[in-house]
């Protein structure tokens, strides 16, 4: 990797050298304990479709650094756009005055700048080394194919999001670790209209994958014949029922529950802080005994997957929940210290002008024993939930409300009609000791997941196998 970091120098105008000169002498002394730099320079291109005509085109650079330095329980973190030596070093400093370090550093030596042992996406095939004619021409097959995939199909919208992040990472302990991170994402929505009812569709797919994978036929197919199934199916939804129901919920983008619901309040900062739900509860019973959930950030391709985090940790595999038992919390470098146990690879930021933070990578509750077939025939009256739409949570209570975007009312395990105006309303605490059934066809989302956390936006994965939850509280409109 090399070339990335002969990529910084040509626009830092400072060798690895000096890097370490302005982090050893400003950042480390006796009263720091971590302290790190983090390049970064990202290109961003997107493009959107309406009615066989191009809306929008565009191409957007942004570069910076930030600096951090970890005192304590206090955060010290600066950043600058200019790449320069002199802006570098004032971007230590602030942060060592905003974190009451001392000053008098030591000299520090950098270890050979390298990328970690995982490779979990592609270095070439990227889309931003593609023509534009050939992203356009995928948005104008996605407007026919959805059109004859329906006559009833009176309008298509269709865009695409590319991004390649190339960044560096210079630590405390000397460590250099470099990587350049590709990201993708296609969105498909249609309206459909049926004498004056109109519904819409949609259907999103991602990842950190080459070009061939997002512009590949049958992808494109795919895509283009979920977002006109959707809007047929809204086309005969009727009004959901409320009250106190079971819930059967299908594999793949309900896992998004599973992030909302308890994710959060399994991050190191809540709980070190004593505000999460799940605090102190390590080695407790916190869900039904069927339930075992991993966070996994090193799944090939995925959107949430990273050979390291934002702060040069490999991700790993953590289990979260095994059989019901609260196994441990996702944790960064300064959450991990202060709470006596090591970094999980958990440690993310939105861009170079933002802290660290423990973040999800890719939630996943694993397979069951349980054909999902039996599942959704054991359902007596309940509503069956295929999608989700947006949803909420209260960290401190656990409190969620989700929006079903795709869901069924169910009679005697017989599916009946699609439903709308769904909600499902619960307590992440309780929700995972109330699944009484777990299937064994877990699957991933299709990479469209975004998490917001303290104004932070990053990427994330759910996973999930279809799975039975009895007493939810659903909102509906009847």
């Amino acid at each position: 990797m090399s070339d990335i970091v002969r990529f910084f120098e040509d626009r830092v105008e400072g060798s690895q050298e000096s890097l370490a000169t302005a982090l050893g002498e400003v950042a480390l002394s006796s009263e720091v304990d971590d302290a790190d730099l983090y390049f970064e320079h990202t290109t961003r291109e997107h493009y959107s479709l309406e009615d066989g005509l191009v809306k929008k085109a565009g191409q957007e650079v942004s570069q910076g650094v930030g600096a951090r330095i970890v005192s304590g329980e206090k955060t010290g973190f600066a950043f600058t756009e200019e790449l320069s030596p002199r802006q570098i070093a004032l971007a230590l400093e602030s942060a060592r005055r905003i974190a009451r370090g001392s000053g008098g550093g030591r000299p520090l030596s950098l270890s050979r700048p390298g990328r970690p042992g995982l490779d979990l996406y592609p270095t070439t095939d990227l889309a931003l080394d593609r023509p534009v004619p050939e992203k356009i021409e995928i948005l104008a097959t996605i407007d026919r194919l959805c059109r004859t995939e329906s006559s009833r199909v009176v309008q298509v919208m269709a865009s695409l999001a590319f991004e390649q992040k190339t960044l560096q990472i210079v630590r405390a302990d000397g460590q250099v670790v470099v990587d350049r991170i590709p990201l993708t994402r296609l969105n498909v929505s249609v309206i459909a209209q049926e004498g004056e009812n109109r519904q819409t569709g949609s259907y999103g797919w991602g990842g950190r994958t080459g070009f061939s994978a997002i512009a590949s036929p049958e992808n494109l197919a795919h895509a283009c014949r979920e977002a006109v199934r959707m809007a047929l199916v809204n086309l005969s939804a009727k009004p959901c029922p409320s009250g106190t129901m079971d819930v059967v919920l299908g594999p793949g983008w309900p896992g998004i529950l599973l992030h909302e619901a308890i994710g959060h309040g399994l991050e190191g900062d809540f709980n070190r802080k004593g505000t999460s739900a799940f605090s102190g509860r390590i080695g407790q019973r916190v869900a039904s005994p069927l339930c075992t959930i991993v966070d996994d950030g090193t799944l090939p391709g995925r959107r949430g997957s990273l050979n390291v985090d934002d702060e040069g940790t490999p991700t790993q595999r953590t289990v979260l929940i095994e059989n019901g038992i609260l196994k441990g919390y996702l944790q960064d470098r300064q959450n991990a210290r202060l709470m006596g146990t090591r970094s999980t690879g958990n440690g993310r930021r939105e861009s170079y002008a933002h802290p660290v933070m423990p973040r999800m990578t890719n939630t996943v509750m694993l397979p069951g024993e349980t054909d999902p077939a039996e599942i959704l025939a054991s359902l007596d009256r309940g509503i069956y939930a295929v999608n989700f739409g947006g949803g909420q949570v209260d960290i401190t209570s656990g409190k969620f409300v989700f929006s079903m975007s795709e869901a069924y009312y169910v009679e005697k395990g017989k599916i009946l009609h699609p439903v709308k105006g769904a909600t499902l309303i619960g307590n992440g605490p309780d929700v995972l000791t109330q699944v009484c059934m777990v299937g064994t066809d877990m699957s991933l989302d299709t990479g469209v997941g975004t998490c917001g956390k303290d104004g932070q936006s990053v990427p994330v994965g759910v996973g999930l196998p279809t799975i039975r939850v009895d007493g939810l509280t659903v909102g509906g409109t009847t």
